[in-house]
């Protein structure tokens, strides 16, 4: 009995119609047609997947000889799952897609925050305006508060209206039938989308400083040039952080319902013993970042420490991935 035939005797053992098994193999349900025609053959990986999903050795699927199915034990599953029925997944990809617009636009107005106190007191050092110089620090620092509080308040309806969802972020789960395919085929549509503003956002990101670099060269003692070209930073960066976290949690919550990516039952498990880190480092790090900043004043230069932070944590991470898995 040829592979062709073996599989069509399995499915239809198994009560299953060729859409449903394409579903579990995260195939068209033409390939599986033409498996069942002989008109191609699956490879080496979906060969696998056919012997875990039918329970049946790969032998008996490769040789035409074997004509009696030699079945195997399946892998214990995880009687844990959560179920998430395709209106569930809907409504989690529209909460996501909302959340997203609010996230980016909070993570935008904390790095805008402090641009009018830099500005005027940069105008005010070089007396471009008439404020004092607690007039033009109290302004900013109103501006600047606002901006925060805004941002705050966006990230906490964020967090209440997602919390609902946290276990398709948090626990193993298991999509009803055509959740899958649903979500596969909007992510594929959603790529290019995805691939522009990334690149977009990670280009402002490197081009932010090029006005810094020319006003150290064009105005040498310009502490005014100097400062705009600070806020220019700030207003680039913020831009392409923007587009990057708008669709960056987009994709993330196609990956989160395909268990993929960051996401997998795996990630799921190793996330739940580092999370406290995340949660301390950031916090560590904003009191770091205010602290310096309200004491120095010097927020034209202290928006460094979150760069640097940033590769720091992704070390950090990485260091403790590495022990977690060679202690097993």
């Amino acid at each position: 009995m040829i592979l062709a035939d073996k599989i069509i005797e399995l499915r239809k053992k198994n009560g299953w119609s060729q859409e449903e098994l394409a579903d579990m193999l995260d195939v068209s349900r033409q390939s599986v047609s033409k498996w069942e025609s002989a008109q191609s053959i699956p490879d080496m990986n979906r060969i696998l997947k056919l012997s875990e999903v039918f329970g049946v050795s790969t032998d008996y699927l490769l040789k035409d000889e074997l004509g009696t199915p030699e079945y195997v034990a399946l892998p214990e599953t995880d009687t844990d799952l959560r179920s998430v029925s395709m209106e569930e997944a809907q409504e989690f990809l529209r909460v996501k897609e909302k959340n997203a617009r609010q996230i980016s636009l909070g993570t935008l107005l904390c790095i805008l925050s402090p641009t009018l106190l830099i500005l005027l007191g940069f105008l005010q050092e070089s007396g471009k305006i008439s404020l004092s110089e607690s007039g033009a620090t109290g302004i900013g620092l109103t501006f600047l508060f606002l901006l925060v509080g805004a941002a705050v308040a966006l990230f906490v309806l964020t967090g209440i209206r997602s919390q609902r969802f946290d276990y398709i972020e948090k626990e193993s789960i298991e999509t009803a039938y055509g959740v899958s395919g649903m979500v596969r085929e909007l992510m594929a549509r959603f790529q290019p989308r995805f691939t522009a503003c990334l690149t977009a956002g990670i280009v402002l990101c490197v081009i932010s400083v090029v006005p810094l670099m020319l006003s150290l060269f064009l105005f040498e003692n310009s502490d005014l040039a100097r400062g705009i070209s600070v806020v220019f930073i700030l207003a680039a960066v913020a831009a392409g952080v923007y587009l990057i976290l708008r669709v960056a949690i987009v994709q993330g919550s196609y990956k989160m319902l395909l268990e993929e990516g960051d996401y997998t039952r795996s990630e799921k498990q190793s996330q739940k013993k580092t999370g406290w880190i995340s949660g301390v480092y950031w916090m560590a790090i904003t009191a770091i970042f205010l602290i310096y900043s309200f004491i120095t004043n010097d927020w034209g230069r202290s928006w460094i420490i979150w760069a640097v932070s940033g590769v720091v944590y992704a070390l950090l991470i990485g260091i403790v991935k590495g022990i977690q898995s060679r202690n097993g």
